[in-house]
């Protein structure tokens, strides 16, 4: 039995442009979800700016897209969550070593 490659060729379709790639054969699934989300876009500025170029419809898109990355990016940034948990840890382990001292007055 032939082994399967690590990779694949996919060709995603965007109106009337091709564009043939080799990916990873498990990220292909991401890709064609993103192939799905720029047609999804790109239909909803086309439908509701008519009018517009091409291009003015894809610059939609991708600031549409990008700022929803960023806007994930930033919801995902722990670093208020654990500036929180900083004093709390520090109050536990003080805590901890009180009872420890307490418990073993050696």
């Amino acid at each position: 039995m032939a082994e399967q490659s690590d990779t694949l060729s996919i060709t995603l379709r965007f109106g009337s442009w091709t564009l043939p790639m080799t990916v990873r054969r498990e990220e292909e699934f991401v890709y064609r979800q993103a192939e799905k989300l720029i047609k999804e876009r790109f239909n909803f500025y086309t439908n509701s700016y008519p009018g517009q170029s091409t291009e003015m419809y894809l610059v939609m898109t991708i600031l549409d897209i990008a700022v929803k990355v960023k806007q994930q990016e930033s919801s995902m940034d722990i670093e208020p969550i654990t500036s929180r948990l900083k004093p709390l840890l520090a109050e536990l382990e003080s805590a901890l070593e009180t009872k420890q001292r307490v418990n073993d007055p050696n």
